[in-house]
């Protein structure tokens, strides 16, 4: 295996040209795409190399269940600092499982303490909650709903008011919670995929803002929207609605404005070649197929060396 069960670990860096140049020189809906994409590739493929070193790890720790032959010398030949690297590599996947286990259990709380708020409420895609702090979001389930608080409805115009449901049900028909999910997971299995789990938490607000525009015909009435939901939930104390995906959600608003009362991006699947973005998406493009490449390349070396080394 040599360095290449290594080289996983650390290609995400690959990415962040891309994580920052994507997120405000494509389409949003290509940008979620591409930075989702290149995070659960490069996290799995990372997850997997750790997974490995923990094998030959395991293979040195006193009364272990594997087999005594993956613990000789030409089994632990085949990594590098074999010693180091396979021990700290258990204490890491051990950190790695049991952040994403706790991130999981974490969102589907934040559903179901969500879905709990709206008992007793009438049945319908739309659930408007009597509470004077302005608050929306999507609530993504079998039964889908949007969520939106009487504080909210009363500071907007009819026109923002179909501004902000646009929004919302477009979190809910393109799945933006998955893609949300998927980032995390991600960052938390690789810390270097932390700059593309912020961009993606972007990129799904802007294509919601995007299509948003379209079903209301105005880009300017979305992001008065914006900004006037922005300033009304400013401060708010959480509501119980913290990693869904929402209207006014914190981060960027400036941002989301600005972009609006701008013209609308253009829809290519790809970026230019010569262009920033279109160089840091190749980079990033390359990064990950390096990544799958020396990830197999590992995997099916170490099973070739443990299946010589297991006795018959």
């Amino acid at each position: 295996m040599g360095v290449f069960v290594f080289l996983p670990l650390v290609l995400p860096l690959t990415a962040w040209p891309v994580a920052r140049l994507a997120e405000q020189h494509l389409h949003p809906r290509t940008a979620t795409w591409l930075l989702s994409a290149a995070a659960g590739v490069l996290a799995l493929c990372s997850t997997l190399c750790l997974a490995l070193l923990v094998v030959v790890g395991t293979a040195q720790l006193p009364g272990n269940p594997l087999p005594d032959g993956w613990s000789d010398p030409e089994v632990r030949a085949a990594v590098p600092y074999d010693e180091v690297a396979g021990k700290a590599a258990i204490a890491a996947l051990i950190l790695v499982l049991g952040s994403c286990a706790r991130a999981v259990r974490r969102h589907r709380g934040v559903r179901v303490r969500a879905r709990r708020a709206l008992e007793g409420l009438p049945a319908g895609p739309v659930a408007v909650l009597p509470d004077g702090v302005a608050y929306a979001y999507a609530l993504p389930g079998r039964r889908p709903r949007i969520v939106v608080s009487s504080g909210m409805l009363g500071t907007l115009t009819a026109a923002e008011r179909r501004a902000l449901f646009a929004h919302e049900r477009s979190h809910l028909a393109r799945r933006h919670h998955r893609f949300l999910l998927a980032v995390q997971l991600a960052a938390r299995a690789n810390p270097f995929l932390r700059p593309l789990r912020t961009a993606v938490s972007y990129t799904t607000e802007r294509w919601a803002d995007e299509e948003a525009a379209q079903a209301v015909g105005s880009r300017r009435t979305v992001a008065l929207a914006i900004g006037r939901a922005a300033l009304v939930s400013a401060g708010t104390p959480g509501v119980g609605h913290a990693g869904l995906a929402g209207f006014a959600t914190a981060g960027p608003v400036p941002r989301r404005v600005a972009a609006l009362l701008a013209p609308a991006p253009a829809g290519r699947v790809w970026p230019p070649v010569f262009t920033a973005v279109g160089l840091a998406a190749w980079g990033a493009a390359a990064g990950t197929a390096a990544s799958a490449l020396s990830s197999a390349n590992s995997a099916v070396t170490l099973f070739l060396i443990l299946h010589a080394a297991t006795p018959l």
